[in-house]
């Protein structure tokens, strides 16, 4: 048991430690303009969902039932088409602090979500450590961004959709990721979101000026679909089976601070007591949830 928690926790950082980076690539791809959310979200899909048929010939064969491909058609929509989409269309007309502190709702959203179709109680300690880490980040969040921009409200409104849509794949789609390995899973869920997405991605190209975009824009395309998709996306299920749904998305409180690390590593940020004490917030509140008696159940 204390192996497979561990298991989790180390799938949960990975993953969450690479989306803390992409943060930062996308917003660049973003400001550079030649390449369409849509078009990238319909690389992401194939390009990743090759990688996982490729890999899955070293894994081992599983049959997908009628019912059980429609539950993996509504992970991919949850967990991919829509969370997916609407960050890369809002990280073009968000500001940095509006995105990071409306994506510090989705643990919330997922205890309540969890507690709805998982039955998984909530505890007073889950609660308060949700709670002790939302104020952390909030903080966190307040103290790094002191202006950030201005935000479009539908930029808001997609942040608010993808928070959301990314809670209920945590919190609803336990079930059927437990009955497959990750591999198997990866590639359905992939396949079915790059079908589903196939006339926006069409149109996203027709969009797109692939020739005047930068070397350096590929770069951070190529760590966008490696890291971020295939990788991150491995390790999201592995998380999502050891560990319950609330203490996986409260991995995502540490994308501003390792946002806030890099820049004090690459000279754009610096670090104080108050940025320190706050994210030991984060990291006690965490603590807290993978104490509650619902955590490990």
């Amino acid at each position: 048991m204390k192996r497979n928690l561990a298991i989790g926790h180390l799938a949960a950082f990975g993953a969450y430690f690479i989306f803390g980076l992409n943060v930062v690539l996308c917003k660049d791809m973003a400001n550079n303009g030649d390449l369409s959310p849509s078009l990238l979200f319909g690389m992401r899909a194939l390009i990743a969902g090759a990688l996982f048929w490729a890999a899955s010939a070293f894994a081992p064969r599983e049959h997908l039932g009628w019912r059980d491909l429609l539950a993996v058609a509504g992970a991919a929509v949850l967990g991919l088409i829509i969370p997916q989409l609407t960050f890369l269309y809002a990280i073009k007309v968000t500001a940095p602090v509006t995105l990071s502190v409306i994506n510090s709702v989705t643990p919330i959203m997922t205890m309540f979500i969890a507690a709805i179709f998982l039955r998984e109680p909530i505890t007073w300690k889950k609660a308060l450590g949700v709670a002790v880490s939302f104020a952390g980040v909030v903080w966190f969040i307040t103290q790094r961004n002191s202006g950030g921009g201005q935000s479009a409200p539908l930029g808001i409104v997609l942040c608010l959709v993808n928070s959301l849509s990314f809670a209920s794949y945590l919190g609803i789609c336990r079930p059927v990721i437990a009955r497959y390995s990750t591999v198997n899973l990866m590639k359905w869920m992939f396949s079915i979101a790059f079908v589903l997405t196939l006339p926006l991605s069409l149109h996203g190209l027709g969009q797109s000026n692939l020739g005047a975009v930068p070397a350096t824009v590929w770069w951070e395309v190529a760590f966008l679909i490696f890291f971020a998709t295939f990788v991150a996306y491995y390790l999201i299920p592995i998380a999502q089976r050891n560990i319950r749904p609330t203490l996986v998305s409260m991995y995502g409180y540490m994308q501003p601070i390792i946002a806030s690390v890099l820049g004090v590593w690459m000279g754009m940020d610096t670090l104080n007591a108050t940025k320190i004490a706050a994210a030991i917030l984060v990291f006690a509140g965490v603590a807290i949830v993978n104490r509650s008696r619902a955590a490990s159940s």
